[in-house]
């Protein structure tokens, strides 16, 4: 039995949404956890955030960068099946009362976690603010797919500023600091910029949680692929995570093991895009 796509739409020049039936992981997925999608039989196993969880579906934020994420926007349209979802795996997050919440957002998985994170907060009475950062204004996503609906302020960054303000969520996050608007903040995306993001809220002692999904290849703990030196620990993000204190997370360590495949996705990907070229499908 395989898992039905039910919606597939474009958000920007490198990202899409999915959302696909998973009656499993809707009924007991909570806000934190993540998702593992095969698309085939000879498909990787691909660690996923997840946008919502609702009536049986799941949706999905995906960045057309390797050889999976291509293969579901060029291969798959809505009425098929992809093979596998596994989950919902990871650890949820304390959802309860802090006051203002702040979740931060550079990049795909991010800003699905920015979603859904501020709409279990807000649910609870916090004062949610979302801070969400893209490259330019050909990457920014449609309005109704921003975390806009659930966050009481609402801030868009383009870090060349061609929409909304120009810079990135650590400029605005330090602004508000400033002003004593920000009791805990939350965040995902690049490892660099979560690194800076540690850096920035350790002097004030504001708690700050960020997803360490990035780094997962198998996602269940088998491979060891998601080692974080955490506190002078061996963690795993997939079992102890995916969402940790970032003060805690040796950043240097982290984005090291995050570049390790990189030369080898590359070619991946650059030969499965030379035989799409070929079959004249892009």
């Amino acid at each position: 039995m395989g898992y039905k796509i039910t919606k597939k739409e474009n958000l920007s020049a490198i990202d899409f949404f999915m959302e696909v039936e998973a009656p499993h992981i809707a009924r007991s997925w909570k806000v934190g956890q993540f998702v593992v999608l095969i698309p085939d039989e000879k498909g990787e196993r691909v660690p996923m955030s997840v946008y919502y969880a609702d009536d049986g579906r799941i949706g999905m934020f995906l960045r057309r960068h390797g050889i999976t994420t291509f293969k579901l926007w060029y291969e798959f349209d809505v009425g098929d099946e992809i093979l596998s979802i596994t989950g919902p795996l990871g650890k949820p997050i304390d959802v309860k009362y802090y006051g203002n919440v702040v979740f931060v957002s550079d990049a795909v998985c991010a800003q699905a976690e920015s979603y859904a994170t501020l709409k279990a907060m807000k649910e609870v009475g916090n004062y949610t603010i979302a801070i969400q950062t893209f490259e330019n204004a050909a990457n920014v996503y449609p309005e109704k797919y921003l975390a806009k609906p659930v966050a009481d302020e609402h801030y868009l960054t383009t870090e060349d500023g061609s929409v909304g303000i120009k810079g990135h969520y650590l400029d605005v996050l330090k602004e508000l600091i400033e002003k004593d608007k920000v009791d805990i903040v939350f965040g995902g995306g690049k490892l660099g910029s979560l690194k800076k993001l540690a850096e920035l809220t350790r002097p004030y002692g504001i708690p700050t949680i960020v997803t360490v999904r990035q780094i997962m290849v198998d996602g269940t703990g088998m491979c060891g692929s998601c080692r974080v030196l955490y506190d002078g620990e061996i963690k795993f993000a997939c079992r102890d995570g995916p969402m940790m204190d970032a003060h805690k997370i040796d950043w240097d360590d982290a984005i090291k093991r995050n570049a390790r495949f990189a030369e080898q996705e590359k070619i991946a990907r650059e030969r499965y895009l030379a035989k799409l070229r070929e079959k004249g499908v892009i």
